[in-house]
């Protein structure tokens, strides 16, 4: 048998060889040691969050995308205030505020207990979610909120022309954006009615169309919780969809950070921008400020290149319309907790935000404050009450040459508008 002489040259490349790749593992080992060890520290900061959006981003002119974002990992703020571990992809119990906890922020414990009773909330989404009724009576079941079902006549589900058998078809991003209105409307005013109307396709003319059905229907309060480009076609789409004098309309601002989104820019709906919302040690036990994650993720604000300004909004730096008027959560790091099942991004419990939170709690509160008075635009109404408002003065959601466009302040700003409920006073007129 031939052997290699123990001090060969041979033998020396080959323990070489062997304390090399020592030396090497013994180094990506300590790397990956180092690197968990910041991802556990970096674990306990909100900044870790991440999440996904629930609907592709519009393609062609005049398409809407809904403003829903799914979190897919990291820790909320909610998990942090009750000691709860992060967990990707969690679905089985909540991970994000419930009714409890956005009622206490936007001082409506009370209202929530005792108005709304007999009022109709319309919801206005994109395609259908089969599961839409199912998944409201867990949310609602999970936080002891009335059952809201089409057998006790809480509930409804039609299509844009009012249809409750020929729907749309189902889809997945756009289910999870309806669990979040659904879900939404449902902690805020858990005395309500709700109607869903599903419009066939994303296109700002079905949903403009299921819009009107809507008020058709009776709904005095409507969430619109999409967006898109701003184009030479809206002033038609206002008067055609969005005038509907003695109706609260709401819309959010969008999620993409700085920039006009329309119908959020119409003069007719109330534009709802977005905020980061915490515990804090104050005599309201929580503190705002605007939602920005980066350069092209936080609220939407911005003027118009297109709609009049409305005679309410009196800010001197847009000519135009600005956005927003009102605001309230929509950061994901401190997202609100939904109950979705459909689909592949329906695995049960999940938080959510995105200003597709922010709308929905905007048009409740208008419910719980009671009908508008006849004739009026209900997007004024805050601007004759902006005492009944938490002011929101800290954060941007990015960069502009008119410094309120973007950035908070004293009084009126773009991305968090007047500010966010305290209590209905700003809401009633």
């Amino acid at each position: 048998m031939r052997t290699t002489p123990p001090n060969s040259p041979t033998t020396r490349r080959r323990w070489r060889r062997i304390a090399s790749a020592v030396t090497a593992t013994a180094a990506l080992l300590l790397t990956g040691l180092t690197t968990a060890a910041q991802a556990q520290a970096a674990d306990t900061s909100s900044s870790k969050v991440t999440w996904t959006r629930s609907c592709a981003l519009p393609r062609h002119h005049g398409e809407m995308a809904c403003n829903a974002l799914r979190v897919t990992g990291g820790r909320t703020a909610f998990q942090r205030q009750h000691g709860i571990s992060a967990k990707a992809a969690e679905a089985s119990s909540p991970s994000g505020y419930g009714p409890t906890d956005l009622r206490s922020a936007y001082g409506l414990t009370s209202a929530a207990a005792n108005n709304g009773s007999g009022r109709t909330i319309a919801i206005v989404d994109a395609y259908d979610d089969p599961n839409a009724e199912s998944d409201l009576a867990a949310y609602r079941s999970h936080y002891g909120l009335p059952a809201c079902t089409t057998a006790n006549g809480c509930f409804k589900k039609v299509s844009q022309t009012g249809s409750a058998t020929a729907l749309p078809t189902a889809d997945s991003g756009w289910a999870g954006e309806m669990s979040l209105d659904l879900d939404m409307a449902s902690a805020i005013c858990p005395n309500c009615h709700i109607t869903l109307v599903e419009a066939k396709s994303a296109s700002m003319t079905n949903l403009g169309t299921a819009v009107s059905e809507a008020v058709s229907l009776g709904a005095k309060y409507v969430s619109n919780s999409y967006g898109g480009g701003e184009s030479s076609s809206d002033a038609t789409y206002d008067s055609t969809y969005f005038n509907h004098p003695g109706v609260a309309i709401t819309v959010s601002a969008g999620d993409a950070g700085y920039g006009a989104e329309y119908p959020a820019a119409s003069k007719y709906v109330t534009a709802v921008g977005g905020t980061s919302l915490s515990t804090s040690a104050t005599t309201r036990g929580w503190t705002e400020s605007v939602w920005r994650t980066s350069s092209t993720e936080g609220t939407g604000s911005g003027c118009s290149a297109y709609d009049t300004k409305p005679t309410w909004q009196t800010d001197t730096g847009c000519a135009k319309r600005m956005i927003a008027d009102v605001s309230a959560v929509a950061d994901p790091a401190t997202g609100v907790s939904v109950y979705d099942t459909y689909g592949a991004d329906g695995q049960g419990w999940a938080t959510y935000g995105g200003t597709s939170a922010s709308a929905p709690i905007i048009a409740s509160v208008y419910a719980l404050a009671g009908t508008p008075s006849t004739g009026s635009y209900p997007s004024a109404f805050p601007y004759a009450n902006t005492s009944a408002l938490n002011d929101v003065t800290s954060g941007s959601n990015g960069s502009c040459t008119t410094s309120y466009f973007c950035t908070a302040r004293t009084g009126y700003d773009g991305p968090t508008g007047l500010g966010t409920p305290k209590g209905l006073g700003a809401f009633t007129g």
